[in-house]
Order: C-alpha cells, then structure tokens, then sequence
C-alpha cells in the first residue's frame, strides 16, 4: 500500500523521486474543499477529550484516526467533535490556525474550508455569531504568522431538516463576516437531494454570497450534480464524480468553466472499487478526458492521512495526470476561488513562472 492515503498502489502511474515530492510540497496552490473538523490533529482531538472529560476512549481516539485498505467514513468522528468536544470559541480558534498552519507548511497560500454550524447550534448550545468569531480569529492570527489568506464556508447539514438550514443561513447573513464568502452543503447525500434546500440557497444567493455544494459523491445519481447548478446555482461543485454517467451534460459543465473540487483520497472509491482497477476505474480520469476543470484537494486531511502536497501528488503518482495538467489545476483553483480580485491578479502573474521553476529545480 503507498503511505498516500492508503490507496492501492497504481498501473498508471508513476514513482516520485525525492525532489519531484518536494516540487508538491512547494507548489503553490489554493485549497478549496476542506473540512475543519476533518483536519484536526490527534493529539488536539485527544486534549479535546480530556478537556471535556467526553465518554470517548483511547481505542476509539485511534480508530478515528486509522484509515485502511478499505476506510470506513469519517462522518461519526466529526459528530463526536460536534457533540462533545467543540463547546467554546477557543475550541474553533484553536483548531482553524492549527489547520492553516499545517497547510502553510506545503504552500498552501490561500484556503477556502467548510464548517457545520448547525449541530454546533442545535446540539452544544454556542451561538453562530460566537463560533464564528473564534474561527475568523484563527484565520487572521494564521494570516500574521503564516501568511496564508482563508475564507469560512458555513455548510448546510444535509441530514438535517430544510427548515434548520434555513435558519443557518439566516445566521450567516444576520452576523455576515467578510471572511464569509459563501455557503455549502455536505454529509451524506443519500437520500438528501439538493432541491430540498433550495430554499436555503435562494436566500443565500440573494444577500451576495457564492455558493458550492457536495453532489455526486456517495455513487449518487448525476441528476443531483445538474440539480446543485441549474436549480441551487452553485459557482463549483465538491466531488461531483457521477457527472461522467451523462457526457453531454458534463460537455456543457466543460464549456460553461463549472469547477470540480475533486479528492483522490475519496473513501466511497476506495471502498467500492478493487485495488487492483482503483486507478483505472477512478471516475476523476472520465472527467479529465469529458474536458472538466478540476481542482484536487484534502477533503479531511488528518483523518483521510493526506497533505495538501499528497493530494497532489497522488493526481500524477497514482491516476496518472502530467503536469501540463497540474498547471492547469493550478489555474483553475485561482479562477475557481472567491478570494479578493486583487489576489487573484497576482497569483496569475506570479504562479506559473514559479511553477515552471519548480520543474527544472525537481528534473522531471
């Protein structure tokens, strides 16, 4: 197995010299789709649990934190942190600049991530308004000490009800942050199709904020991908694979530049496919070939075992990409970023003669 996620080893691929692994690491890149609470260190869950004096034991600790040939999902680890251990500001504070440390150290210069206030709201009592405070102060502390810019991204909790998202959106909008850009949706989609939020996401889209949404993740059909777009009116979509069952629909995704935030690291594939066609069958390369812009990245980093450069690096070592495509997927997580014009301007001028750079100093 390759120390990359645990994915199986690929047909396709590649083997990565130690200075072409150092050519990910210091990549420039943005991070798109990213859970806060699926990028939370070990040993913080475990001062976490011990703060809280949780009813979570150490062999449990370690289960959430082991990912094997055939991982198990990682949505009960994050309702435990929702349910026991996030209680105050200091808690959110504390995780997002650990979060953005991590992703600073592999040039990781601007990240977007997703946070649930619903259950956070509901379940543990603290206001939107104080959780929120506490993340936005870890991103400005992580900005000054690391130089990384990020945005939050409230998510709707889709197993929740519609009338409970909309209330989450009228928290966002009520106690509106500018390191609040947008919104999302996320947990598991089965049975959860996006048009029972729509309501939710009209009022999002009218007091100006952006919006993404999970679809197609868990096998579901592509019809909720078509639904999250034309219905939701999403700016990108999160994973999104079983777009490729309806090519003439992801042509049309192609030409209108709708952005794919793709995971390599994905567990539904890795569960359900066998190691031996994972690679060949990844609906990430139907994409690519349908014309897609897409853009990898973490998911849940510290749980899916996975760095922002791993999640890279597994697009050319194990499905096989080339790095005129990497520059691509460079430039399609500028364009696909809702961060300010003015950075954007300069990460255009300035990436691609770094990236260039990267590849003669690595002798690929």
């Amino acid at each position: 197995m390759n120390s990359i996620g645990n994915v199986p080893v690929s047909p396709i691929g590649r083997s990565i010299t130690q200075a072409q692994a150092a050519f990910f690491a210091a990549l420039p890149k943005v991070e798109l789709h990213c859970h806060l609470l699926g990028a939370i260190r070990r040993e913080t869950f475990t001062d976490l649990v011990r703060k809280r004096q949780a009813p979570i034991t150490d062999a449990e600790i370690a289960s959430f934190y082991e990912r094997g040939s055939k991982p198990v999902g990682v949505l009960r680890v994050l309702r435990a942190l929702e349910a026991h251990l996030l209680l105050e500001p200091e808690d959110f504070r504390r995780i997002t600049y650990e979060y953005l440390e991590d992703a600073s150290i592999e040039s990781v210069e601007h990240a977007e991530f997703f946070w649930n206030p619903t259950a956070t709201m509901r379940d543990a009592g603290l206001p939107y308004r104080e959780a929120q405070a506490g993340i936005v102060a870890g991103i400005r502390e992580a900005a000054a000490d690391f130089g990384i810019s990020a945005l939050l991204v409230p998510a709707i909790d889709r197993e929740a009800e519609a009338s409970e998202a909309l209330e989450m959106v009228e928290q966002v909008v009520a106690h509106r942050n500018p390191l609040v850009a947008g919104i999302g949706i996320d947990y598991r989609e089965n049975d959860r199709p996006p048009e029972m939020f729509a309501e939710a996401y009209a009022l999002a889209r009218r007091n100006g904020l952006k919006a993404t949404a999970h679809a197609g993740e868990f096998g579901m059909p592509w019809n909720n991908v078509a639904t999250a777009v034309d219905v939701l009116g999403v700016d990108r979509i999160d994973h999104g694979y079983t777009i490729v069952d309806n090519p003439e629909l992801a042509a049309r995704y192609a030409e209108r530049g709708i952005m794919f935030t793709i995971v390599p690291t994905n567990s539904y594939y890795l569960r359900t496919l066998s190691e031996d066609r994972w690679a060949l069958d990844h609906p990430i390369r139907r994409m690519a070939e349908l014309g897609l812009a897409m853009h990898p990245n973490t998911d849940d980093p510290t749980l899916h075992h996975v760095t922002p450069a791993g999640a890279w690096q597994l697009m050319v070592s194990h499905l096989g990409f080339e790095l005129a495509d990497l520059r691509a997927m460079m430039l399609h997580g500028i364009e696909g970023s809702w961060a300010d014009e003015d950075s954007k301007a300069r990460w255009r001028a300035e990436w691609p003669g770094r990236f260039d750079a990267l590849v003669d100093i690595a002798r690929w």
